[in-house]
């Protein structure tokens, strides 16, 4: 049978390593658990261990109702077990609950689209534990001078941080890339900035040619001598490149090259 041939593939099965997934959530008692992909069940199992406030999106139909049958569900309110894609239930869910967090294994062809989705919320999760492709949470975590286009736009709306690092046998089967959690502590909406919007297009023209100045890429919005003027008075040299400002140059800049 095609579940019985798809049963663990590419779940963790470390179980040290969900233990410390679940404590990265700092789970209070009014919180709720969206866990995305549950699959097999192996990390909510884990999370049952503190909380049953857990909603599981799993869009596969043979996974959502094996994952039912796993965990006994009834009529019960908690723990619920949705069928969809993340994608489409995140919006309602995030209105519907004021304190929630978001866990999970994200495949890496929908990384940026849901850290995308996640920082556009009306109502954003409090805190988001994933699991992703290494090379993902790297560059989510780079730094001046190789700071690059995710990093910047992550850190506008989250703080992130390293969990752990995960081989690929911590999984089963174990896939070619290796894997690393990352814990993002999202900020209010009103500890963010107003003109969010307006930084984050701006770092996308900077970083569109990273290997150019950002006189050159700048320069297919503003005027050259805009340019000049704006990082002569930030002490910035004409040949700075995007990956070398910090967060906090970048929304300097956006303030002042939008006046």
């Amino acid at each position: 049978m095609r579940l019985k041939k798809q049963l663990g593939q590419n779940f963790l099965r470390n179980r040290e390593a969900l233990k410390k997934i679940v404590e990265a959530l700092e789970i209070e008692n009014d919180d709720v658990i969206v866990e995305i992909g549950a699959g097999s069940g192996n990390l909510t199992f884990e999370l049952l261990k503190k909380t049953k406030k857990i909603i599981a999106i799993e869009k596969d139909k043979e996974w959502a109702e094996f994952l039912k049958t796993r965990l006994g569900i009834k009529n019960e309110k908690w723990p619920k077990v949705i069928e969809s894609d993340i994608r489409d239930v995140i919006k309602k869910i995030s209105l519907e609950y004021p304190n929630y967090k978001i866990v999970g294994n994200i495949p890496y062809y929908l990384s940026g689209q849901l850290l995308r989705i996640f920082q556009e919320l009306k109502n954003p999760p409090q805190l988001i534990v994933l699991t992703l492709q290494k090379e993902v949470v790297e560059k989510i975590l780079a730094q001046p001078p190789k700071a690059n286009l995710l990093s910047n736009i992550v850190r506008l709306w989250a703080e992130p941080k390293l969990i752990m690092s995960l081989k690929p046998k911590d999984f089963y089967p174990a896939p070619k890339v290796s894997s690393a959690v990352i814990k993002l502590k999202v900020l209010p909406k009103n500890k963010r900035f107003s003109n969010e919007e307006d930084i984050i297009e701006l770092l996308k023209i900077a970083f569109k040619q990273p290997r150019k100045t950002l006189l050159n890429n700048l320069s297919s919005k503003f005027s050259k001598e805009k340019i000049k003027t704006v990082l002569e008075s930030l002490n910035l040299a004409e040949k700075t490149r995007a990956g070398e400002l910090s967060l906090p140059l970048w929304i300097t800049l956006a303030k002042m090259l939008n006046q």
